[in-house]
């Protein structure tokens, strides 16, 4: 198999190879944004930058990469009607190692792998001789957690499970979520259901923001053995279709609201619900959390806008805080968020007595 060279990723970018190379080389004058999109798809097509180097560190022995390992699989991370949340973060990334003239190894990391033993992360890992530190984005297991934590210094840019001793930079998901609800309440709604989908690795943030979602029905008064969730804990449906079937039943049986835990998955169940013949937010409003780019054609979400480039930014300077420390208190980080104010929500639509939407 002939290797990948920056003159396969400048042609798929459309850029000029002088501009792939600086991007490797922390040139001042290339765009966060450009370097991140680099990083990407060298990441994508297996092109690892400090294998072409001449191999061993400084002389001085310093380390001068941040490892940037994103759990998730390609056609996730890739998905061509939208953006993936993971590649939001990597501008932040790419800002603050310009400013401390640092390298980055961006890899994707399957969620099935559980050991950096494995084959995968074998390859992953050829670099690693050269990592100052590690950012963790989405869920990891936490055997790799523990595994990667006994070796090198480490932040997470999202929550992980199970792990006490893991600086996190994330945002408030609990602000993100009563904002929403807020909203819907405003808007008439008391039906209000938490919508979510089943992953390989146990989604985290989709518990915070149900967590939130819960505190917060709480909070206004709501009983809560009324609430509808799917796909949480013992309320799981793992195939998709028929999480969709099951929301489009209850919006049908009342629930006049979804709050999903993110916006492709509000972006999935809206066009779902419409297959159905629902329409959104006629007669159901749907939520997201992200503030991903839309999808070509999708509707105009109501969602919370995550400060990506922010979190970037700070799990970046606080991994570069630590390199320099030996002892201090693990920090737990949290940015706020803002609401973007979509047309997928609506007043609650009132239906004849005794009689259910179609």
């Amino acid at each position: 198999m002939i290797p990948t060279t920056q003159q396969d990723i400048a042609d798929q970018l459309k850029l000029s190879r002088t501009t792939v190379s600086r991007c490797f080389t922390n040139h001042p004058g290339i765009n966060p944004e450009t370097r991140a999109k680099v990083f990407a798809l060298a990441s994508r097509l297996g092109y690892h930058y400090m294998e072409q180097r001449t191999g061993q560190p400084s002389s001085s022995g310093g380390k001068n990469v941040l490892a940037v390992l994103i759990c998730t699989d390609a056609e996730e991370y890739y998905r061509p009607d939208y953006e993936s949340p993971g590649f939001e973060i990597l501008p932040g990334i790419s800002e603050y190692a310009l400013l401390r003239k640092m390298q980055l190894d961006v890899q994707l990391v399957p969620p099935r792998e559980t050991s950096t033993r494995s084959a995968v992360y074998k390859k992953v890992m050829r670099s690693a001789r050269t990592w100052a530190g590690v950012l963790l984005v989405y869920p990891f297991p936490q055997s790799i957690i523990e595994e990667i934590l006994a070796k090198y210094r480490c932040v997470s840019l999202v929550e992980q499970y199970g792990v006490s001793s893991l600086d996190v930079v994330d945002v408030d998901h609990y602000k993100g979520i009563s904002q929403l609800v807020d909203r819907l309440v405003m808007l008439g709604h008391k039906r209000i259901g938490f919508f979510s989908r089943h992953y390989q690795v146990e989604a985290c943030w989709a518990f915070r923001r149900f967590s939130a979602y819960v505190e917060k029905m709480a909070r206004q008064g709501f009983a809560l053995g009324d609430l509808e969730i799917v796909n949480v804990q013992n309320f799981s449906i793992p195939q998709l279709e028929e999480s969709h079937d099951y929301a489009a039943q209850k919006t049908r049986e009342g629930i006049t609201a979804w709050v999903c835990a993110a916006d492709h998955q509000a972006y999935d169940l809206i066009a779902a619900l419409e297959k159905r013949g629902l329409s959104v937010p006629r007669d159901v409003s749907v939520t997201g959390f992200d503030g991903v780019l839309r999808p070509k054609g999708g509707p105009d979400l109501t969602t919370a806008m995550i400060p990506y480039r922010q979190i970037g930014w700070m799990g970046a300077r606080r991994l570069s805080d630590l390199l320099g420390k030996t002892f201090g208190p693990t920090q737990h980080i949290l940015l706020d968020c803002n609401i973007a104010e979509g047309a997928t929500i609506g007043p609650v639509r009132t239906a004849p007595s005794g009689s259910q939407l179609p």
